[in-house]
């Protein structure tokens, strides 16, 4: 292998726009990273999926699709 090719690897702070904030190893430059969405508040890992329906979208298409 080649010396002196890979990235800087370290430590990185993560802050969420939710508030959460946890540490994680990157190759990015920053010492902090932000982020919109984390495990915290992301609909699939907490469950509560919200569904925007709007102009009743999601009515219409259960009202012809429905068996």
């Amino acid at each position: 292998m080649q010396a002196d090719i890979h990235p800087n690897y370290h430590d990185v702070q993560v802050s969420c726009s939710c508030g959460n904030s946890f540490s994680t190893r990157s190759t990015c430059d920053n010492e902090q990273l932000q982020v919109e969405v984390c495990s915290a508040c992301h609909p699939f890992y907490t469950g509560q999926q919200k569904i925007v329906d709007t102009a009743g979208r999601v009515d219409k298409f259960n009202k012809r699709f429905r068996r």
